[in-house]
């Protein structure tokens, strides 16, 4: 029923009533909104309704809002460049500082572009969801999902140990790392990649938010930077060194450094004269080799040296532990080491060049030798099960004739990106493909092959033939539209149907011509992007009247009358 109880929190944006101060978050219902950010209550588009500022950074602010028209909670975020713009007099109104009109319309373009783009970009497990774009006030804002949820920082302080193992953090950083990989593929580099902008969810999934202009997230240039230190790559302080996919994977990896060791890792302005940056024993024990090694090839300090895509970084942390260094190589170690050692004397120009020559003579020869062994060990210990046991037969490689007899692997559980890219496989193997949905085996995984492992198997003289079956993951679903407005035993029905496996309903307070037990509102909203069908769906589903309600008429309401009380 419409009244002063239907109130709501400018802070959460939940129920309120008659209460001075939200029983959820805390926030009094009488509070301002804080310059230079818009009045609380601000309506943008015809449709947002604006609350709480959250945080703001070069570009822009973020609020808490609400979705008049779907009767949900969302993120507002406003271009906001404080310094190239500021507000009106009217508090609204965003006017840009005198001098700076080109610059103002080079980065409003960049952020209308962005966040077009995401909200193009619906459906990624580990990813916000942008619903809209709308330009008012004399700049734009952008909508996004809200959802209840706690920065990965928050999550990890919290935690009994304050870090995650490999297994641990695994599942949770590698859906993070497909994401990464579809925005890069659309252009977008998030430059902002940290503890504080991954959120772990209800779901415990990570999910990437916190996007902002590049001209935000770089050093030296117009707009106020925002640099998350310890994450950011040394290209975005304005040294030499194009930005691109290498500084989110570098930032990824120091956040994966963070969740495994426990410590924010040092600034990469540091790093760059004196890298301290260690492993310490007991977590080097702990942790695969291989997801040390690519963790290191990940922070390399300079972008030329850094592994520059998301799946070169992908299959490294996926590589069998056979394939690198022993752990213990690792322990109390740099990931890189200071380029000069403390106390030494400088060389003259002539012995440095002479020295130079030398070492790069010494450095090569060794490389090639270490490189030579690293082979033949890798011969005998990674794929030893793919090799021939028949006796005199020679190993098979790339271009070399089909044995008589061959061992078929067991490629169920692998990445099917390694065995594709793998040149032995390859010379014996025609791998056919077909992708299924899987409930339970991660994206790129092999769920099944139509020859069994097996040795002393016989080619027809030609390569063989093995079909896969490849994970495409869990097959996402769409939530219909039609939901809201329907019986709650008819939705529940149909979600069930479509494979939604959690449900929850919640009962809300009904108004004037509202349907008993009927579905008011959806969450996640309908319409929004396919979602996991084991992803929690909440129907809010309107009560009948109570025995004591006044059945007495009351006059029809706005949105904003029901949001505020009948504007008293």
């Amino acid at each position: 029923m419409a009244g002063p109880e239907s109130r709501i929190c400018m802070g959460c944006m939940k129920k309120i009533g008659e209460s001075d101060q939200c029983p959820y978050c805390g926030t009094d219902a009488n509070c301002a909104q804080p310059a230079p950010f818009l009045p609380l209550r601000t309506i943008v588009g015809g449709r947002y309704l604006v609350g709480l500022v959250q945080e703001h950074n070069g570009d822009g602010a973020t609020y808490i809002g609400w979705d008049m028209v779907q009767k949900a909670a969302v993120m507002i975020r406003e271009f906001f460049p404080d310094a190239i713009a500021e507000r009106a007099n009217d508090g609204k109104t965003v006017q840009i500082i005198p001098g700076c009109d080109a610059t103002f319309d080079d980065c409003y373009q960049s952020f209308l572009e962005l966040w077009r783009k995401l909200v193009r970009m619906r459906g990624l497990s580990a990813l916000i969801v942008a619903y809209d774009i709308v330009e008012d006030n004399g700049t734009a804002y952008a909508v996004y999902e809200y959802f209840e949820s706690r920065t990965l920082r928050d999550y990890l302080l919290k935690s009994r140990s304050g870090t995650l193992t490999w297994e641990q953090a695994r599942p949770l950083f590698m859906p993070v790392l497909s994401t990464l990989g579809n925005l890069h593929a659309s252009g977008i580099v998030h430059r902002g990649i940290s503890p504080s902008t991954l959120l772990v969810g209800a779901d415990g999934k990570l999910r990437i938010s916190g996007f902002s202009i590049w001209q935000a997230r770089t050093a030296r240039g117009d707009l106020t930077a925002q640099l998350y230190p310890g994450y950011a790559a040394i290209e975005q302080y304005g040294f030499k060194g194009q930005q691109g996919p290498w500084t989110d994977i570098y930032a990824f990896a120091a956040v994966l450094y963070r969740a495994l060791v426990g410590t924010t890792p040092p600034e990469a302005t540091s790093r760059a004269t004196n890298d301290k940056m260690i492993i310490p024993p007991d977590i080097a024990e702990r942790t695969p080799a291989y997801v040390l090694s690519a963790m290191k090839n990940a922070l390399e300090i300079l972008p030329e040296d850094r592994i520059h895509g998301v799946e070169q970084l992908r299959s490294e942390l996926s590589a069998s532990p056979t394939m690198m260094a022993n752990t213990a190589s690792y322990a109390s170690q740099p990931l890189r080491r200071e380029r000069t050692e403390s106390g030494s004397r400088p060389a003259s120009p002539a012995k440095k060049a002479v020295s130079t020559r030398k070492t790069a003579a010494i450095a090569a020869g060794i490389t090639l030798a270490v490189l030579v062994v690293i082979g033949v060990i890798l011969a005998f210990t990674v794929f030893r099960d793919q090799f021939t046991t028949v006796d005199n037969q020679e190993s098979t490689t790339a271009g070399s004739s089909i044995p008589d007899t061959i061992t078929i692997p067991n490629f169920e559980g692998r990445l099917y990106s390694t065995i594709a890219n793998n040149a032995y496989f390859n010379s014996l193997f025609t791998f056919e493909v077909t992708y299924e949905y899987s409930p339970t085996q991660t994206e790129g995984t092999i769920i099944s092959q139509d020859i069994k492992p097996q040795e002393g198997y016989q080619p027809a003289g030609e390569k063989t033939v093995i079909h896969l079956v490849v994970s495409e993951g869990v097959e996402m679903k769409e939530i219909p539209a039609d939901i809201e407005g329907m019986d709650v035993t008819e939705a529940q029905k149909k979600l069930t149907e479509l494979g939604f496996t959690h449900i929850r309903i919640v009962t809300v307070p009904g108004a004037e011509g509202d349907v008993p037990n009927t579905v008011w509102k959806v969450t996640p909203v309908p319409g929004s992007g396919p979602v996991d069908p084991s992803e929690e769906i909440i129907l809010q589903v309107i009560e009948g009247p109570s025995e004591t309600e006044s059945t007495t008429a009351e006059p029809a309401t706005s949105a904003l009358d029901w949001l505020f009380g009948g504007g008293q």
